[in-house]
């Protein structure tokens, strides 16, 4: 009897993995130089030999890979698909060997060719397809499902330009393009036969059959292809490897040849270029219409064409698309992928002719729903016109969604008008708008939050209405970060300090790294950890010399805040401290403090002016404090340009105090908090985000925190907060704001500054005034701590051994059992 086609096919293509020993990645290096980047040693450059060694482990990947995706065809796994609009993957060259296991012989085999791995590695781009947090966090999950072996795909945009450089033009941020493929990216797999259309505007006309259904019918559409670009995803230690599938836009025809025929080439060709531009650049500014326009059109044309390949691989293998939430489960990362919903509802009903409580039993299983916002105005609107112009059938479709979800409120809540206002998905206040989370949450079986106290805040204040109709719907997983990248990889000596004491367990089993509790009073770690933190210093050190032209002690204290700017995050907070440090260490009153470097990284959003402008008043307080004899090295004020996840990589991991400073009940969670006490770092924090957790597990003794909480915040507002009273109250404050608003760091502009001054006089919506007492007498506790490094080495220590909570694995491990109902698949 003959096998079934797939038996054929698994016959076919099941090869011996290739050598992983020195030899065979010399012979493996000599012939993909030959014969994938067409050189010989007489001609390649470093670069060539990047995408050499690239080539060499993809050639590794992609045996896995294939096995991987044959495995969960084979045992039929129920698949997740996490839709994210960013994915801030940054290098994967020293991840992938790392992985998958031949780091060592691979810098040995580049070593005997003359060649040095780290200065190879330092050549490949960063893939930026993310603003920070949210597209982090997307690439950690990716790791962690591959590592825990679960069939996880990840969805989104193959944009050919990233998240924008940053360069500092005299204090000023100055945006530039991020064209991250310009020399191409040996680690994606265009797949030209995997093309979907994807159609915009036109009409939607209505028809009844022969029996009398009603039908629609969304016509004279402009349409865009999809194509996909695959990018394979290794765990670690395992043999699965899963995939990231990006969409290019493409035009669904070269042009149009009426043109072409009348000799109007360019006019030809317009639409073609028009269309492409969807996958062109990363978030574009969304201050004009044709921004938003286009940032709506992103998010469709991701999520549609994602759904048409979902459903066509379900179809391979199944008859019924009632089988669908069996076999997939899709997370939406945050409301950006929310028009999924309509989409898959448009697709059950108008091309699979389900009818609407089918449909709509189908959607609700299939989807979950990340939030990770707690300030309203972040929560996703659009406008119905534009809607309505540009997706008239998804509008009609969220307008039945709406319907029948405000019948169920009648009837759970008679007579309450007001409550069927605030939970509807069209806001009608100040023009028509569709409420995207609201959506998100109406057609998801569950929506969480990512940490206790966000949480705790949907449930309780956000999403309040929502929460008592369904309290069940709404959970809880903390966010976590893959120890991988941001322990084993990016801080080698003390991942080998920790191994050697504690075995290897912990990179894929972070709480094994409790294990390392009682060494937190053992002499000789406390000194190895303490040295490792020294070397790791002077390496930053001597980069910023090279990069920025300052030098900075590495025995002084590194205060470091990494993270995009933003007023809610409070980096003016930390500049206030400084400038009141600066004042006090001139006036001789800071005899007691230690010398501090204080570094700021992070990008503004092109169009946010007042952070932009918070960019230029670091830089004019570093360079008059920086340029003060009577200062000296008592205090540095750094601005890092163009912070990404390889500058990141090289910075966390000599970071001594972690500022996570925003407002109380304002950051969702934070994941570079948990980074940075994963790396021996103390971290100075309100009760916001992940922060409380990370007290809980580490021990309030071992974190500083201040500021006031939530409920605190609370009765500020209530009891009408008057910033003003705060700077009467507090002279050294008053003198602080002074010198900012009156010119002293900007003589050559008086009032440069003063937007931000009266900011905060006028309003200070973040709280910075009210917190800032509390900070500053905090940060002295920080001092007369750093002042003792023995025990400021052994709480470090307890930092990193108790952060097991925050490893990524878990987080996923959390979706899988109580959202996504998949488990592990793994390679025979």
């Amino acid at each position: 009897m003959d096998r079934m086609p797939s038996q054929r096919v698994d016959r076919a293509f099941k090869y011996d993995y290739e050598g992983l020993d020195v030899a065979s990645i010399k012979q493996s290096l000599a012939n993909r130089m030959i014969y994938a980047v067409g050189k010989d040693n007489y001609t390649a450059t470093d670069r060539d030999w990047f995408h050499a060694t690239a080539y060499v482990v993809r050639d590794r990947l992609i045996e896995r890979w294939m096995e991987t995706m044959r495995t969960y065809y084979r045992e039929d796994a129920k698949r997740v698909y996490y839709f994210s609009l960013e994915f801030l993957i940054g290098r994967s060259l020293i991840n992938s060997l790392l992985n998958l296991g031949f780091c060592d012989e691979a810098r040995e085999a580049l070593f005997e060719l003359g060649l040095d791995l780290e200065a190879i590695a330092d050549l490949e781009f960063d893939a930026a397809l993310g603003n920070g947090g949210l597209g982090r966090l997307a690439a950690c999950f990716l790791d962690s499902m591959a590592t825990l072996s679960l069939p996880g795909y990840g969805y989104g945009i193959r944009y050919e330009y990233g998240m924008f450089r940053q360069a500092i033009e005299n204090g000023h941020q100055v945006e530039h393009p991020d064209n991250w493929l310009r020399y191409g990216n040996p680690w994606e797999f265009p797949r030209p036969e995997v093309l979907y259309p994807v159609e915009f505007y036109g009409e939607v006309v209505q028809f009844h059959d022969e029996r009398g259904h009603v039908h629609h019918h969304w016509q004279d559409t402009d349409e865009v292809m999809a194509m996909a670009y695959d990018t394979p995803i290794p765990g670690y230690g395992v043999d699965t490897v899963n995939n990231m599938r990006l969409w290019s836009a493409k035009a669904s025809r070269d042009f149009d040849l009426r043109y072409f025929n009348e000799g109007n080439y360019i006019k030809a060709v317009e639409d073609k270029t028009d269309s492409e531009n969807l996958s062109k650049v990363l978030y574009p500014s969304d201050e004009t219409t044709v921004g938003r326009e286009l940032r709506l059109k992103q998010q469709y044309f991701f999520v549609s064409a994602s759904l048409q390949d979902i459903i066509a691989r379900f179809l391979k293998q199944h008859d019924s698309l009632l089988d669908l939430p069996d076999k997939v489960a899709i997370q939406l990362n945050d409301t950006h992928p929310s028009i999924a919903i309509p989409e898959l509802m448009r697709l059950l009903i108008d091309r699979y002719h389900h009818e609407w409580e089918t449909a709509w039993e189908i959607t609700t299983r299939v989807f979950g729903y990340t939030n990770h916002t707690l300030l309203p105005e972040a929560l996703e609107t659009w406008p119905v016109p534009l809607f309505e112009q540009m997706l008239p059938r998804h509008l009609q479709i969220i307008y039945e969604i709406n319907h029948h979800f405000l019948n169920r409120v009648v009837h759970h809540f008679p007579g309450d008008v007001d409550r069927l206002r605030r939970m509807s998905l069209i806001d009608e206040e100040g023009g028509k708008r569709v409420r995207m989370a609201h959506l998100a949450i109406i057609g998801s079986h569950k929506v969480n939050g990512v940490a206790a106290i966000h949480t705790k805040l949907l449930k309780e204040r956000i999403f309040r209405d929502f929460h008592e109709l369904m309290p069940e719907r709404f959970i809880n997983v903390t966010n976590g970060i893959t120890p991988r990248l941001w322990l084993h990889q990016a801080n080698p000596a003390l991942s080998g300090l920790i191994s050697r004491y504690i075995g290897h367990d912990w990179i894929t089993d972070l709480p094994a790294l409790a294990k390392l509790t009682p060494f937190a009073e053992d002499d000789e770690f406390l000194e190895a950890f303490r040295q490792v933190k020294r070397a790791n210093k002077e390496s930053v050190a001597a980069s910023l010399v090279d990069r920025l032209g300052v030098r900075i002690d590495p025995s002084s204290l590194f205060d470091v805040q990494v993270k995009r700017l933003h007023e809610y995050k409070r980096q003016l907070l930390n500049l206030l401290h400084v400038v009141t440090l600066y004042n006090r260490i001139r006036n001789g009153q800071a005899e007691d403090r230690v010398p501090r470097t204080v570094m700021f990284a992070g990008k503004a959003a092109p169009s946010y002016r007042i952070a932009k402008l918070q960019i230029e008043l670091i830089h004019a307080v570093a360079d008059i404090v920086n340029n003060d004899p009577r200062i000296g090295d008592r205090l540095k004020v750094l601005f890092i340009p163009n912070y990404d996840v390889s500058t990141a990589v090289r910075l966390i991991p000599s970071v001594d105090l972690s500022e996570q400073i925003s407002t109380a009940g304002t950051e969702a969670s934070g994941t570079g908090n948990m980074k940075l006490a994963l790396n021996g770092a103390l971290t100075i924090g309100t009760l916001d985000g992940a922060n409380i957790e990370i007290r809980q597990e580490v021990g309030k003794e071992n974190i500083f925190i201040f500021g006031n909480t939530v409920e605190e915040l609370e009765v500020l507002r209530r009891n009408g907060y008057d910033p003003k009273s705060w700077v009467k109250a507090d002279p050294e404050l008053r003198r602080t704001l002074e010198m900012i608003g009156g010119g002293y760091f900007s003589p050559g502009e008086p009032a440069r500054f003063k937007p931000i001054v009266e900011g905060l006089l006028n309003r200070d919506r973040y709280f910075v005034l009210a917190d800032y007492r509390s900070y500053v007498e905090c940060q002295k506790d920080v001092d007369r701590l750093y002042h003792d490094p023995e025990v400021w080495t052994r709480r470090a220590v307890l930092n990193t051994a108790l952060m097991g909570n925050f490893s990524s694995d878990r987080a996923v491990q959390a979706y899988a059992e109580k959202i996504w109902g998949v488990k592990p698949e793994r390679n025979p």
